[in-house]
């Protein structure tokens, strides 16, 4: 079940909600066909929780939204991005261990 505190964006909020966003967001390009995007949606959510006031997450169907995507150059999925200030700080392509994701995350909210 997907945390509350994760926003689900589209091409046409993404600019609202990310780029102009004061607070770091992480966010899951994903589509519900691909079984890596589904095993590292837990680890997603547990960070949407550990870094609440931190951290915004955000996940954007990549099959429903292109525009973004393309604009990303987002080839594979998941593929995880970290936007701060409206620029990409980490990109991070496949399921990768919490660990991994952790320590993307608090490299680019230092």
């Amino acid at each position: 079940m997907a945390s509350d505190k994760v926003l689900h964006v589209t091409d046409a909020s993404f600019e609202q909600e990310v780029l102009k966003s004061a607070t770091p967001v992480l966010i899951d390009f994903w589509a519900p066909w691909c079984a890596p995007c589904r095993a590292i949606a837990p680890i997603v959510d547990e960070l949407a929780t550990e870094y609440e006031g931190r951290l915004k997450v955000v996940k954007i169907n990549v099959d429903d939204n292109p525009q973004v995507p393309a604009r990303f150059g987002v080839r594979g999925i998941p593929n995880l991005v970290i936007v701060k200030g409206g620029e990409v700080k980490q990109q991070i392509v496949g399921a990768v261990p919490k660990r991994n994701l952790v320590d993307a995350v608090n490299n680019a909210i230092a």
